[in-house]
């Protein structure tokens, strides 16, 4: 078969790169149908693609999928759909509710735990957003950057200048540290893809894990312990047929779970170092409309 229409090759290709795809496309539009939209594509586009004159094809993909990205965030029915004022997402108040008696409760409703990314981006112009989030997020290269923006490096160069660092009233948030965001998408990657050996290399041998169901749940589940039982419950909830895209919560590593497009948890992740000490799962449908509520206002 002819290598330059290899569907073995653009299956090879969607196995591996499509985590990475939807969490890049996430981070820029904001809303997780347009995402696994726009990476689908993306993946069409290479299917009709001359495969032998195209020699990374995950820079390829990745290109693409930004260009498609920076089109949808620019056009005029996106920003008539989605116009709104970005200041309302820092004062989305939580849903009524008794005085918490757990911490973590408390917490997780505290103002350090909003997305407060998210407000930040909203403040950006389109190809603001889009170099920050290729460059200061995932890393890449202000050549590369420049290629899938259209403008030369120098100019990207003075757009990540430009982009705000903080907001007003004290907002503020973290863009993880390069270590944290290698093991956040290892983690993706190997739920995507049932990789239990993975996840294992990115947990922590005395990792633990536990769940936030909620009041209305009864009594909360005893933590899981131990990297082996973490990992296989992880797989079991989060594996394939659900969508991980990374998103700092709280200042923390984490990342939103979606199954159907609908948020159905957030892991967030105490790290030790390079790997991952343990998973807390929100998954109380009172602090998920919380989160989504904040989704649904920055898309």
């Amino acid at each position: 078969m002819d290598g330059e229409r290899d569907p073995g090759k653009i299956s090879q290709a969607y196995q591996d790169h499509l985590p990475y795809l939807v969490d890049l496309a996430f981070r820029m539009v904001g809303d997780i149908g347009a995402a696994e939209d726009i990476v689908q594509d993306a993946f069409s586009r290479l299917i009709r693609a001359d495969l032998g004159e195209i020699e990374d094809e995950r820079g390829w993909l990745i290109v693409v999928t930004s260009r498609l990205c920076l089109d949808q965030i620019k056009s005029a029915r996106f920003r008539r759909e989605h116009v709104h004022d970005s200041s309302e997402i820092e004062f989305v108040s939580p849903p009524a509710q008794p005085v918490l008696a757990d911490p973590a409760d408390r917490v997780t409703f505290d103002d350090g735990v909003r997305l407060a990314l998210l407000v930040m981006l909203q403040r950006l112009s389109p190809a603001e957003r889009v170099v920050f989030i290729l460059h200061d997020i995932f890393q890449l290269p202000f050549g590369a950057v420049a290629e899938t923006v259209g403008k030369t490096t120098p100019a990207c160069r003075q757009l990540a200048r430009q982009k705000i660092s903080a907001g007003h009233d004290g907002v503020r948030f973290d863009v993880a540290s390069a270590e944290h965001r290698v093991v956040t998408e290892k983690f993706i990657a190997a739920c995507a893809t049932g990789d239990l050996a993975g996840l294992l290399a990115v947990l922590a041998p005395d990792a633990w894990g536990d769940v936030d169901l909620g009041p209305g749940a009864g009594r909360r589940p005893a933590p899981v312990v131990g990297a082996e039982h973490v990992a296989r419950n992880l797989l079991h909830y989060w594996g394939k047929g659900a969508t991980l895209v990374s998103h700092p919560v709280g200042g923390q590593p984490a990342v939103l779970g979606f199954i159907g497009r609908e948020l159905t948890g957030v892991l967030v992740f105490t790290m030790r170092g390079e790997v991952i000490q343990a998973v807390h799962v929100i998954g109380d449908p009172r602090k998920l409309s919380f989160l989504s509520s904040q989704l649904s206002a920055s898309a």
